[in-house]
């Protein structure tokens, strides 16, 4: 068996790491979060973009993860970047260019991912919000200013 696939679904073990330091209990992990982005890119997609390019990008945007943690912005993120693109070079070669893509934000299938990204971080913090009844509105406001597009951010209204 390609070693590489069973490196990849330990995606689903790696916990976000911005819930876990805001108190979440039971967070979703990375995968999850790649989920529910792939979900809401099936019903919120334009039509002009490439429906198949932006599932591609919500669904490897965070595969380095696996190898370097999910690293958030009250963590030393000095070499992020550069650890993530040599893990995603290392792991999976085959979806190196996708991963620049995204993190270059070079393509309108880039930046609208960007986008999902954050509505799915603040349309998350309104679920554990409902249900374990805790202050998760830094995240919500956050995800608010990270998006530009009108349509997109009235989910957080």
């Amino acid at each position: 068996m390609d070693e590489g696939i069973l490196e990849w679904l330990h995606l689903k073990n790696v916990a976000r790491a911005g819930w876990v330091r805001a108190g979440v209990e039971a967070p979703e992990s990375v995968a999850a979060h790649s989920w529910g982005m792939s979900l809401l890119a099936l019903h919120l997609c334009p039509q002009h973009l490439d429906l198949s390019k932006v599932l591609s990008l919500c669904l490897v945007h965070d595969l380095p993860e696996v190898r370097v943690g999910d690293l958030t912005p009250h963590d030393d993120c000095s070499t992020k970047a550069q650890d993530e693109r040599q893990a995603m070079k290392d792991m999976a070669p085959q979806w190196l260019s996708l991963f620049d893509e995204y993190e270059t934000g070079s393509t309108p299938e880039a930046v609208f991912v960007k986008q999902l990204d954050k509505l799915d971080m603040g349309l998350q913090a309104k679920v554990y919000q409902q249900e374990q009844g805790i202050d998760l509105d830094e995240f919500i406001t956050s995800a608010k200013q990270r998006i530009s597009e009108s349509t997109l951010s009235s989910y957080l209204d």
